[in-house]
């Protein structure tokens, strides 16, 4: 495809020369910023973030502040998720949906203060979503992007070397649950979360002018266990299920088409937006839903940033939205969306460009046996 050209508008993290200087070969726009997406190696990469401890500039996932003493108030008025119960130092998966109920977002949502709420979001503009609710709504809340930027550290050995650094209180952190640090006077924000299903912990820069400092310390500390840059790397998160906003989902997609139901709650207040559309197609039914497909072949494929159609006897049921080569099953696979009367173990096709490809639907995660 045609080189993609940059232009002012997207920002550089305050890791950028650290990834440079680590050899980073690509980059995607996120969030109006450069997201690294590898460094020459995938499968080095992969072994590295599923055998040992991989750490990632994502700085590109971006806080939406809200603060003010309306901010919980629009937090749950935004998010189809109870968060009348969260207390400061938790997080929550959440759906950001519109009144049609199909989401706009998937942040993780940080109860910062009993005023001030992080949303942790994906790529698209929640900031100007949440400023145009707060404003029709008349709440008294500044919503704003706060000086913060993540550098996650994830893999098995991530605990041991997030401990190393920081101190052994990490290891009783809950999975989204957050606590202050500063390591040589660098203000950070340590949650145990990131996107990848090998644990880890998220360091959430406070600071933006000390990112080069922050690279250096966490790769010191972290030499002990061979630790290397990586990304969220696509075999690992297929593999185990992850969902990509943006990726996986279209602008009609709600979350029970993709895996999300279970963090929905049907019993939040009725000025949630969406939750009335949200019971309505919980009681009928979602029209699709996301499985797995294990394709055919033993020759890797790379992969790809369009959706190709899935078809059953020449008829199109669906589409599979995303697909990468799998290291644990040493077979292609990919997600697809299909119509809810296709069930796991159906034979289907896939249209790779000018080519189409027998492949078989299964459960996500991913098992070695459906290989």
């Amino acid at each position: 495809m045609p080189e993609l050209g940059i232009h002012s508008q997207l920002r550089r993290s305050p890791f950028y020369e650290a990834t440079i200087a680590e050899g980073a070969s690509a980059f995607i726009p996120y969030n109006e910023m450069l997201l690294p997406l590898g460094y020459t190696d995938p499968e080095a990469e992969y072994r590295r973030l599923t055998e040992g401890v991989a750490m990632w500039d994502v700085g590109a996932e971006r806080q939406v502040q809200l603060r003010g003493p309306d901010a919980s108030e629009l937090a749950q008025v935004l998010a189809a998720r109870d968060l009348s119960k969260a207390v400061v130092g938790q997080g929550k998966y959440v759906a950001l949906c519109d009144h049609a109920g199909s989401i706009l977002n998937d942040p993780i949502a940080l109860k910062i203060d009993d005023d001030c709420w992080w949303l942790s979001i994906a790529n698209s503009d929640v900031g100007l979503w949440a400023r145009c609710v707060a404003a029709e709504r008349g709440m008294q809340v500044e919503v704003s992007e706060p000086d913060v930027s993540p550098l996650a550290v994830q893999g098995p050995d991530a605990e041991d070397v997030v401990a190393a650094l920081i101190g052994d209180w990490v290891r009783d952190l809950r999975y989204f649950w957050f606590g202050d640090a500063e390591i040589d006077g660098i203000p950070l924000k340590v949650a145990r979360s990131g996107w990848s299903k090998q644990g880890g912990f998220e360091l959430y820069l406070t600071d933006g002018s000390r990112g080069l400092d922050l690279w250096r310390i966490v790769k010191e500390a972290g030499a002990p266990w061979d630790i290397g840059p990586g990304n969220p790397t696509p075999s690992e998160r297929i593999e185990n299920g992850l969902l990509s906003w943006g990726g996986d989902c279209d602008r009609q997609t709600n979350p029970f088409e993709v895996r999300l139901g279970r963090f929905v709650d049907l019993d939040v207040p009725d000025d949630v937006i969406g939750i009335q559309a949200l019971r309505r197609i919980s009681a009928e039914g979602p029209a699709r839903h996301q499985l797995g497909i294990v394709l055919e072949g033993d020759d890797p494929r790379p992969g790809h940033s369009v959706w190709f159609d899935v078809l059953v006897d020449g008829t199109k049921i669906g589409d599979m939205t995303n697909g990468t080569w799998s290291y644990k099953l040493e077979r292609n696979i990919g997600f697809g969306l299909v119509g809810a009367n296709h069930q796991i173990g159906d034979s289907v096709q896939v249209q790779l460009d000018d080519e189409i490809v027998p492949g078989k639907l299964t459960d996500i995660p991913f098992r070695v046996e459906d290989r």
